[in-house]
């Protein structure tokens, strides 16, 4: 398994839920952290706490809006840091739309910037740079949801990304980094709403065996249900065999 002691990780959607959760975890295996969010407020608490064992920087970013994106972006470079790791955590699920045939063309406008169009700006900025340092690992957050129309300007968004990552993956080849998915499952988060069967928690450590493996495959897919209730080190061997 890597060792991420020292490095550092940009997390997006770092200020609750599995976001938090996943930066949390990093933290405790030595790994410094770029929390981003929409405000810096919502993840200051967070720094704070996470400071006392690793390095933390804050960024503000609005997902939808692609100029915010290039503007996080360059803030980040001019941290002066490398972005070794990247989880692309954030997203959103804009309505469910029982009467389906209704669906507003601002579903899909929504959805596809922000799960689709932010995640892979971020991932066209930063990885030539892992690959120019010849390591690098991504994660992007998909989504296992399937047959629903109602939920039809999320599960196309993700099924973009899914095949945006893949495709991009089959590039990486010999170049020390790997992008691959993770699917968190339906979690009690502001997205996944109470009704959903699976505590938040239950997506650790299976959001993150991405950042640790040691081969560095893309295009394959890391669903956390997969990995519940097993220790990092158990999960990282699991996933290196699939």
């Amino acid at each position: 398994m890597l060792s991420l002691s020292g490095k550092w990780a940009l997390v997006t959607g770092a200020s609750r839920g599995i976001g938090k959760l996943a930066a949390e975890a990093l933290a405790e295996r030595g790994c410094n952290l770029i929390l981003l969010s929409r405000d810096r407020s919502h993840t200051a608490e967070l720094a704070a706490a996470l400071s006392e064992t690793v390095s933390v920087r804050q960024i503000a970013c609005e997902l939808s809006d692609p100029a915010s994106v290039s503007a996080a972006a360059a803030e980040i470079d001019a941290l002066d840091v490398p972005v070794d790791v990247l989880l692309n955590n954030a997203g959103v699920q804009v309505a469910y739309r029982t009467d389906y045939w209704q669906t507003p063309v601002s579903d899909y406008e929504t959805s596809f910037q922000i799960n689709t169009v932010a995640p892979m700006m971020l991932c066209y900025h930063f990885i030539p740079k892992m690959i120019a340092r010849g390591f690098g690992r991504v994660v992007n957050t998909t989504s296992g949801i399937r047959l629903e129309p109602e939920q039809a300007g999320y599960s196309a968004s993700k099924a973009a990304l899914d095949k945006v990552t893949v495709d991009l993956g089959s590039k990486l080849v010999g170049t020390g980094v790997a992008v691959n998915l993770t699917d968190p499952g339906w979690c009690r988060t502001d997205l996944g709403g109470p009704a959903a069967p699976n505590a938040p928690e239950s997506a650790i450590p299976g959001v993150i065996v991405g950042a640790f493996i040691e081969q560095p495959n893309s295009g394959r897919l890391f669903a956390a249900a997969d990995f519940y209730g097993m220790t990092l080190e158990d999960a990282v061997r699991k996933a290196e065999t699939l």
